[in-house]
């Protein structure tokens, strides 16, 4: 018998939580939508909590996968962007913001699409802007609905410009480091 945990049939646990998240978006939606804030309170914090165990798990005992990280993504965004716009759509969020961190996802799977199609595979790797970014716009989706859960009096307009900024900032790292790494992809399949 090994303890080999590479063959372990665990190392699938990682990306077993990241469909559970993927599957909490609709359910999170309409709780959202239907302004049941307590259960959407509930299903936002096991998916938020969720997002760092999965990958907690995984880089601990080095269950990473592509298809994990591919569906990791997936579920952020997901996730992020329909909350988001269901929020907005009930009016307790701008939908500028809403658009924002929709806009900042398109330019991301996008883009992540147009390497694939001209440059080849690639490896995604979050920068601590994209890290940040999805941890301000989770954290922030959490006191949104506590506050409409509990009665908080609070604004939620500064915290909103922090995501606001924390979003664009995210975005322009991204066509920044990816445009320069496909130049340089491109440069050296030509052989420049």
């Amino acid at each position: 018998m090994s303890n080999d945990l590479s063959v372990s049939p665990l190392r699938h646990l990682p990306n077993a939580i990241t469909c559970l998240r993927i599957a909490l978006v609709v359910p999170l939606i309409v709780m959202v939508l239907q302004q049941r804030f307590a259960e959407a309170l509930i299903i936002g914090a096991v998916a938020g909590l969720s997002d760092g165990v999965d990958g907690f798990i995984a880089r601990r005992f080095g269950w990473r996968s592509r298809v994990g990280a591919v569906l990791d993504a997936i579920a952020d965004k997901l996730m992020l962007v329909g909350v988001y716009l269901a929020l907005a759509h009930i009016g307790r969020i701008a939908f500028a913001l809403a658009w924002l961190v929709l806009a900042r996802d398109l330019i991301i799977v996008i883009g992540a699409l147009l390497y694939r199609a001209i440059i080849g595979r690639f490896e995604a790797q979050p920068s601590l802007w994209s890290k940040a970014t999805t941890l301000a716009q989770i954290l922030f989706v959490l006191l949104v609905l506590g506050s409409a859960c509990f009665g908080w009096r609070w604004s939620p307009h500064p915290y909103g410009w922090i995501v606001a900024v924390l979003t664009m900032i995210s975005g322009a790292d991204y066509i920044v480091r990816w445009s320069l790494r496909a130049r340089d992809a491109l440069r050296a399949r030509n052989g420049q």
